[in-house]
């Protein structure tokens, strides 16, 4: 790096700042803004009030905005062609159980383990220790130069671990004052200790519970067993039936609006030599499931699934009893790519229900949700310069990776600000968010703080 660059002093302000910056998050950690828990409403607002005054300290005017729920955080520094908008949440998941814990969650440490020295609190990772990398980039630039390299709203919710309900009236409310030309979101992690990544696929979601009835009560299987229906055997054979021999998805139209990899993703994805029976492995499993002819990452980044996650039905109690079943019901969730009509999909899967009723046999449905997926242009040159920047950052070069499950506010971003977002963390595997004992180690902070800033300085350097 030329030593004449803008960005050099302000990685040496990131490296001098890290005492006080680990003290200031530390100050935010113990403030226990868990906001699906009403009895934490206060302590979400004092999160709140807490950013607000830490963005004021370095020059970025802030305020807590009021919704029906818990607060939101909106600020603007810095000038600049391009406006970013990043993106963070200050409210953190309950603790239970907390007999689990080694210490009180609320009671923030550095703790030395064989990996390094790990930040343990909740929200550490999820989200505080994130959003405060972003923060102490955004503050050494204002302390070394002055000012942002940008123009950056900074937008932080304090609901996203209670569905986001103010979420999308606020989005839509405040439309033109938040709207930017690129989002920025920290709420995503590294592929391995040495690699970063900037996310680019994330799944969509569709829910779907099916209940099957026969008879009009449950029967004696020694009387009723082999003349009448048994509604457990009729949702067995609709199971079944959802995947072929070669592991695809039998929904008619399943794949309409499901993409082949780009062949330059597809290559980086190769070279990052995901293990997966490393990967099952930690799991008690052995050898993939699913689509036959895809590699491991692509099963899960790219490609749509279908999976069952509950069943229920018939005697379920302790012991044993001979009964057949008046219904029995499944709950299924199907992960869905690029564009694939969620609403469709639902149709066409509860109409292959109703073709394979036989006699006797009713289906009810219930939805559980419907989100497309959401995908981002990799090919923009600014995705680019962020992954060489990251790359400069860290020992391995970034790459350009997907994600199993699903991040709304990144197609909230999209379908009502509409731009675009760089998903980019430093997380690791195992953080332990939602779990007990949650941690951030303390060179995700860091090099993360330093990679903001030279995400920020590649970004500014880009035309828009």
């Amino acid at each position: 790096m030329n030593d004449a660059s803008p960005l050099y002093p302000v990685l040496e302000r990131i490296d001098a700042n890290l005492d006080a910056a680990l003290e200031r998050l530390m100050d935010l950690l113990r403030i226990p803004s868990i906001s699906t828990d009403p009895a934490h409403a206060e302590d979400c607002r004092r999160a709140a009030e807490w950013l607000v005054a830490d963005l004021e300290s370095f020059g970025v005017a802030a305020s807590a905005r009021a919704t029906p729920g818990h607060p939101m955080v909106v600020g603007h520094g810095g000038e600049g062609p391009r406006r970013l908008v990043f993106y963070g949440h200050y409210d953190v998941q309950p603790v239970d159980p907390i007999e689990l814990w080694h210490r009180d969650p609320f009671d923030p440490a550095i703790e030395e383990t064989p990996e390094g020295k790990v930040i343990r609190a909740r929200g550490a990772s999820d989200d505080k220790g994130q959003l405060m990398t972003f923060v102490e980039a955004a503050r050494a630039w204002v302390e070394v130069h002055g000012a942002l390299p940008a123009a950056v709203t900074f937008h932080f919710e304090g609901e996203e671990e209670s569905g986001s309900p103010s979420l999308v009236p606020f989005l839509e409310a405040n439309a033109d004052e938040l709207r930017g030309d690129l989002a920025l979101i920290c709420d995503t992690g590294l592929f391995d200790n040495d690699t970063p990544a900037i996310t680019t696929m994330l799944r969509g979601l569709l829910g779907e519970e099916v209940t099957i009835s026969a008879a009009d009560r449950d029967l004696h299987s020694g009387m009723y067993g082999g003349i009448a229906r048994n509604p457990i055997h009729v949702l067995s054979r609709i199971i079944a039936a959802l995947h072929d021999d070669e592991g695809r998805i039998t929904v008619p139209g399943f794949y309409e609006g499901v993409s082949e990899l780009p062949a330059a993703i597809r290559e980086q994805w190769q070279a990052l030599g995901f293990d997966a029976r490393k990967f099952l492995g930690a799991v008690g499993l052995s050898e993939p499931a699913g689509e036959r002819d895809r590699m491991p990452l692509e099963m899960i980044w790219s490609r749509p699934s279908c999976d069952v996650n509950g069943i229920s039905g018939g005697y379920e109690g302790p012991g044993f009893k001979t009964v057949l079943p008046a219904r029995a019901s499944a709950k299924l969730s199907f992960r869905l790519v690029g564009e694939q009509d969620p609403h469709k999909i639902r149709r066409n899967f509860r109409a292959m229900v109703q073709g394979m009723l036989p006699a006797d046999c009713t289906a009810e449905f219930a939805d559980h949700g419907a989100s497309p997926a959401c995908q981002m242009p990799a090919d923009d040159p600014a995705f680019e310069a962020a992954r060489r920047a990251l790359g400069a950052e860290w020992p391995k070069p970034a790459a350009f990776i997907g994600c199993g499950g699903s991040i709304p506010i990144a197609g909230y971003f999209q379908s009502i600000l509409g731009m675009n977002s760089l998903l980019i963390g430093f997380g690791r595997d195992d953080d332990n968010i939602h779990s007990p004992n949650e941690k951030y180690h303390l060179s995700s902070f860091h090099r993360g703080a330093r990679s903001w800033a030279r995400v920020l300085h590649a970004l500014s350097m880009e035309p828009r």
